[in-house]
């Protein structure tokens, strides 16, 4: 594929523009990043890791000579979300794109009441992006959230909300995704922020690294050849940069939302009265998480 050929159809310059992106030291991160950079954005590196972060910058800085500035969050602790959110709030930040998630990995009840899985891929995002609302409004700027096709694997479960009593990694996974898209695009609408829901389809990266050992081990190579390369899958991300989704809209991979240039299409995995409970769930955790933080000082 020609990278250049498609940056030049579909995107302008970013040059006077800073985004900040979740997530970054990952394959879907590392690639987007990349692309921003190339188009003339200065970037803010938003990991939970210090050292790999800078590490990441300084390779930016060389490769594109673009400012790269670096803030430490942990997804799975609301207290350095909180601070994260507070640093982020001063800077001129044009576009906030939230990559990082987390898929199969031990599962724990955090400080928050709530399952890790659920809060690193919801909670916290969704926090941070409430929290830099006002920020992004005064800078006519935008929020890119990156979903999952995972998210259709279960409708959202009012008993059960973080899915905590759950075992399978897919449902987990994608009930916080399934939250975090609908829930995200409802707040941006209220709060009149311009919102590119986007997924990536299918890519080979470490979130995909989560098979017993010996499986990884046989199968790895057949993924790296079925499946769209971080750099051809962060396209569909790159889109979201440059154009808004609607309500019942996002962006992805045109062939089965798994393969291909990222297209603009419909998304009607969840009706309104499923989109209203969790917009209105999504506000009651946010609540709760800032009652929580009173406490902690």
């Amino acid at each position: 594929m020609n990278y250049q050929k498609w940056l030049l159809k579909n995107t302008t310059s970013l040059l006077g523009k800073t985004v900040a992106v979740t997530g970054t030291t990952g394959g879907i991160g590392k690639a987007l990043c990349r692309h921003l950079a190339s188009l003339g954005a200065s970037l803010v590196l938003v990991d939970r890791s210090k050292e790999r972060s800078a590490a990441f910058a300084s390779e930016l800085f060389a490769e594109y000579g673009r400012e790269v500035l670096t803030v430490t969050v942990d997804l799975s602790d609301i207290s350095s979300v909180k601070d994260g959110a507070e640093i982020l709030a001063q800077m001129p930040i044009d576009v906030f794109i939230h990559n990082a998630g987390a898929y199969s990995i031990p599962r724990k009840i955090l400080n928050t009441g709530y399952d890790n899985v659920y809060q690193i891929n919801f909670i916290s995002p969704y926090y941070l992006i409430k929290k830099l609302l006002p920020t992004l409004k005064n800078r006519d700027g935008r929020v890119v959230i990156v979903g999952s096709i995972a998210h259709n694997y279960s409708k959202t479960d009012m008993t059960d909300v973080d899915f905590s009593t759950r075992k399978a990694a897919s449902k987990v996974y994608g009930n916080a995704k399934r939250y975090l898209m609908y829930a995200t695009a409802a707040l941006c609408e209220r709060e009149g922020v311009k919102c590119a829901v986007t997924h990536p389809g299918i890519s080979f990266t470490g979130i995909t690294a989560h098979y017993p050992r010996l499986i990884y081990a046989i199968i790895k190579y057949p993924m790296k050849i079925i499946f769209m390369k971080p750099k051809k899958a962060s396209l569909s991300v790159v889109k979201g940069v440059f154009c808004n989704t609607g309500a019942g809209e996002w962006i992805g991979p045109r062939v089965f939302d798994i393969w291909g240039k990222p297209s603009k299409k419909p998304l009607r995995t969840a009706k309104g009265d499923e989109i209203a409970r969790i917009s209105d769930t999504a506000e009651r955790i946010f609540c709760e998480a800032e009652k929580l933080l009173v406490s902690l000082v």
